[in-house]
């Protein structure tokens, strides 16, 4: 280390560790020793490896034990909570492994990793060497200078003196003083009571440094901010506290280290030590990265893979695209992206188009930029005449992320594509759905240790951000053709993966895969509204939600802002003294949604409050809005169906969300009145009857509930025979609704808690009925112990069809967790298999429609187990008959699935 060419690298260990902890979804082995901040850690080291690839690395931890802070001030960071188990037992395997990679370590006793870290960048500076510190404290600021800067991997943020007075107003020199006035309440430093933030910067900017500060007491009194009158004598009064504070804040320059900041080198990383960390805490691709003996430096995951060298193309004249075309048309397989104007499908055009066939070679064909100064372009005409019959061939095979997107847009150019052999969005969803997010950036970084450009990275943000077309043509080249690259790179490396597994390659050939041409074609039918009606139910919930408003401030006598929790919990629990059912993090007492549906049991004014936050809220998210979100050419509303999202493999939809469109409350089922069927059509609703419960039935084997469900018996009432030892005859309407809370709440792990809550009956009693319903139904009882156990040795649990949900918490050392993950592993077979079954159930129904032309109907919406679809009359009867054959016929299963299929003008009267 004798180059001033390269910058020493200061990594702040134990801000990143508790950052990685806190901010990163848990993760633990096979025996439940928690992984996640480790490998938090470790990807951001790596990140820098990358980043400074030549540049020594050191990282810093605090030592355990007291510091001489604590020595000076024996509050010193007395409010801050012990350090949680799960995450204290991460430190030592941490620890081994940044040694075992060759990085030096220093854990310093006596001291915090700040002033370690302080120490040494004074002494690389004073010997004219760059520092970069990677920490996210913003105490560090006070360490910069011409030769210091810091930087956040985790925000992706770069701090140099221009940067610290940009973030804090005032230069590097000043932060201590900064620190010191306000204080902090997480290390307990006092600071100066009535010193705030702006208060503390109109001090410096006009007086200078604390010492400044009191030699002009008498000037502070004339400043202009707030306070300013009585802010002098505050400041006299607590004189001892700023300059205490003043010292707990300063980070140590002069801390005796056991080497000079030179003789500080990297080791060459000890393979076999790191081979048995990673496998025992159960790193897999990072073992692979071992074995196959990858030394890249490109890496910024926990998957390394070697560099390449990439060769994108701008594809700006015929001759190119049609050497182009025959590379694409000779491939088995190629990467294909849109680039467009919109992420409103219906709405978008595309202005250009990428694609790749080969590992690091990609082109972007541009036709539809418009910025000044462009180069000449070829048309769009000429370009989708050319790439239309590759685009449409089954024969010719694609691959790209999130390809219902592309397929969808491209049909606003006339053109259908088919042969989508893969798509490594939903390839990372098969083969892991809780594992990260599924977008590209995302899968780039775990699975390829890539930084990818962000579309934001050219484009802006906020609403300056630029669309597409609009992008300089050298960068939005580059961003496309980088895309479909990746797209490639990401199929090559995550297919191998899921193909191994029989379970999931089915999966993701027969259920996810066959899904995405039909999502979009009932996203492009969508739905009829009767925007009319809409806006006559706007106007009934203004009125009501007025007179809501009366009544409750009638009832608290006052007047207050209901949207506001803090002033509805003074009016509930301290004029009204209403009982404190649940306290918020922050100890005031909760005004949450639960909280307010116990209150309401017996108290009037929550019960008004639940009424108006439901009125407001429907009114503001669908009689309002949807209206505004008809498109204007087809006249139809048009929702984006989501396959990457939830865990358990349903659905989800947004813009708008029409599974969240309330159906137990009246005036939820109004909203869906306005989804109306087309003159010369009806609506017809078919949905499983049951589904999760018949689902329960057939993995449990339990002979009574499979017996029920056999002979057509209504299964609650046969479940509160059962439990109340009636007659199944006797049972009462109230028998009915107890088992079919007890039937649901079951599948989901409700507790006795739980039952006697929503029951309002005491917990002896809800324990009572469910220890006679797994008395009843032993298969159950026995189900769930299995699933437990299973879930717990393997780490996962899968669906009928081998869909797979990972449970990071199954073996957590924390017993909420644990408890939660157990609940999960119960019930996601069920929710899993039922989000499997419908969905082979829209694949079969869509391939019958396209098949049976003479069948003019079409599927119009898809809402948790129920299909949704738009039929001309005079066929009601062949459809009913026929859908209800293909739904029931979806997955066999050991007792029959029933599919309840209604009709009416609306969707209302259809459900």
């Amino acid at each position: 280390m004798t180059s001033t060419s390269v910058p020493l690298v200061f990594v702040d260990g134990s801000s990143y560790l508790y950052r990685a902890f806190h901010a990163l979804p848990p993760l633990s082995n096979s025996k439940g020793q928690p992984t996640g901040a480790i490998k938090g850690v470790i990807n951001m080291l790596k990140r820098l490896t990358k980043d400074y690839p030549q540049s020594p690395i050191v990282v810093v931890f605090d030592a355990k034990g007291k510091t001489f802070r604590d020595e000076i001030f024996d509050q010193y960071k007395a409010n801050r909570p012990p350090m949680p188990d799960d995450l204290r037992s991460q430190i030592e395997p941490l620890h081994k492994i940044i040694e075992a990679m060759g990085l030096p370590m220093l854990v310093i006793s006596g001291v915090e990793a700040d002033d370690v870290i302080g120490t040494l960048s004074q002494e690389a500076a004073s010997k004219n060497f760059d520092v970069i510190i990677s920490t996210g404290d913003k105490d560090m600021a006070q360490l910069v200078n011409d030769k210091v800067t810091l930087v956040n991997t985790m925000t992706e943020t770069v701090m140099d003196i221009a940067g610290v007075e940009s973030k804090f107003g005032i230069p590097p020199c000043y932060i201590i003083d900064y620190l010191a006035l306000m204080g902090d309440k997480v290390d307990n430093i006092p600071g100066v009571p009535g010193v705030g933030e702006k208060t503390a910067l109109a001090l410096i900017q006009n007086l200078g440094g604390i010492k400044d500060i009191y030699d002009n007491i008498d000037k502070v009194s004339g400043l202009s901010f707030r306070g300013a009158k009585t802010m002098g004598a505050k400041l006299e009064t607590n004189r001892e506290k700023a300059e205490l504070s003043y010292e707990l804040a300063t980070i140590k320059t002069d801390v005796e280290l056991p080497q000079k900041v030179e003789e500080l080198k990297h080791s060459d990383p000890d393979n076999t030590a790191l081979r048995e960390l990673f496998s025992e805490l159960e790193f897999k691709s990072w073992l692979v990265e071992l074995d196959n003996e990858s030394d890249s430096a490109g890496a910024t995951s926990d998957n390394q893979t070697p560099k390449v060298e990439v060769e994108y193309d701008c594809v700006l004249t015929e001759k190119a695209l049609d050497g182009w075309i025959d590379v694409l048309s000779n491939a088995e397989l190629f990467a294909f992206d849109t680039e467009t104007t919109s992420l409103d499908y219906m709405n978008a055009r595309v202005v250009g188009v990428s694609f790749s066939a080969e590992v690091g070679k990609a082109a972007y064909v541009p036709f539809g930029h418009d910025y000044i100064d462009a180069p000449e372009q070829l048309s769009e005409a000429t370009v989708l005449a050319k790439l239309k019959p590759l685009l449409e061939s089954q024969d010719h095979k694609k691959v790209g992320q999130n390809l219902k997107y592309d397929a969808n847009v491209l049909k606003n150019h006339g053109i259908d594509l088919q042969g989508i052999a893969y798509d490594t969005m939903l390839e990372s969803y098969v083969f892991n759905s809780v594992g990260s997010r599924h977008d590209m950036d995302t899968l780039a970084l775990n699975h390829l240790g890539l930084k990818t450009i962000h579309f934001e990275d050219i484009a802006g943000k906020g609403a300056k951000q630029l669309t597409f077309n609009q992008i300089p043509l050298e960068e939005a080249s580059k961003y496309a053709a980088e895309d479909a690259d990746i797209t490639l790179r990401l199929h090559k490396k995550l297919w191998p993966e899921v193909s191994a597994e029989e379970g999931l390659r089915k999966v993701f050939e027969e259920v996810e895969l066959p899904l995405v041409p039909v999502l979009s074609r009932i996203e492009r039918n969508g739905a009829l509204l009767d925007t009319k009606l809409l806006a006559q139910q706007s106007a009934e919930h203004s009125q009501r939600i007025s007179e809501l408003e009366r009544q409750v401030y009638d009832m608290a006598g006052e007047e207050f802002n209901l949207a506001s929790p803090k002033q509805l919990g003074t009016i509930l629990f301290e004029k009204l003294g209403l009982p404190v059912i649940k306290k918020t993090k922050s100890k005031t007492p909760s005004t949450a949604e639960e909280v307010l549906q116990e209150l309401a049991l017996d108290y009037p004014l929550p019960k008004l409050i639940l009424e108006y936050r439901g009125l407001a809220k429907l009114k503001s998210t669908y009689t309002d809005k949807l209206p505004t979100m008809v498109n204007s050419q087809s006249g139809r509303l048009h929702t984006s169906y989501h396959q990457a999202v939830a865990a358990t493999g349903r659905l989800s939809s947004t813009d708008p969300n029409l599974q969240n469109i309330p159906i137990k409350t009246e005036a939820g089922r109004r909203v869906r009145q306005a989804f109306v069927a087309s003159p010369g059509h009806k609506i017809l609703a078919a949905d499983y009857s049951q589904i999760e419960l018949r689902i329960m039935a057939h993995l449990s084997h339990d002979k009574s509930l499979c017996d029920a469900f056999s002979k057509g018996v209504d299964i609650h009432r046969a479940t509160a025979a059962e439990v109340f030892g009636e007659e199944l005859d006797s049972v009462t309407s109230e028998q009915r609704r107890s088992a079919k809370a007890i039937n649901f709440g079951l599948i989901y792990g409700m507790s006795a808690f739980g039952l006697a809550k929503q029951l309002h009956i005491g917990r002896n009693d809800a324990q009572r009925y469910i220890d006679t319903y797994f008395e009843r139904y032993p298969g159950v009882a026995q189900y769930m112990t299995d699933i437990r156990e299973k879930a717990a040795e393997q780490g996962y649990v899968e669906t009928i069809l081998g869909r797979r949900l990972y449970l990071p918490e199954i073996r957590s050392n924390n017993f909420m967790r644990r408890q939660a993950a157990e609940r999960t592993a119960i019930n996601a077979p069920m929710q899993g298999s039922a989000a499997d079954i419908i969905k082979r159930a829209m694949i079969d129904v869509d391939e019958w429609l396209d098949k049976d032309k003479e069948v003019e109907a079409k599927i119009i919406m898809q809402v948790h187990d129920e299909l949704v679809l738009e039929v001309p009359e005079k066929m009601i009867d062949n459809v009913s008959s026929h859908l209800s054959t293909l739904m029931s016929g979806a997955i066999k299963l050991s007792i029959p699935l029933v599919v309840d299929v209604g009709v009416g003008n609306n969707w209302d009267e259809a459900h």
